[in-house]
């Protein structure tokens, strides 16, 4: 079995994690705030998202998340990686 590259699948999916976060803003101004209330509340199976929607998110903080989403999913699959490779590197000895 070969080893996973730690900074490959980190970058992969924390740019996976970005691009959603990107698609929620698009739903968000296409949608409008009842189309995404709609739509959040079929995604999460009926749990209703109307008191934590909000629509009038700023520029700066859209940046800002799409960047903390970025870094928490680089490390998650930095993590799962590096699991991966000790327990692989285990499993030879």
């Amino acid at each position: 079995m070969n080893r996973i590259n730690i900074k490959k699948l980190g970058f992969a999916i924390g740019l996976t994690g970005a691009l959603v976060y990107l698609g929620c803003i698009v739903v968000m101004l296409t949608a409008g705030r009842e189309g995404t209330i709609d739509f959040f509340n079929s995604l999460l199976h009926g749990l209703d998202t109307t008191s934590i929607i909000r629509m009038d998110v700023p520029l700066w903080e859209a940046a800002i998340g799409i960047v903390q989403t970025f870094i928490i999913g680089w490390l998650i699959g930095a993590l799962i990686a590096a699991f991966y490779n000790v327990q692989l590197k285990n499993r030879r000895v």
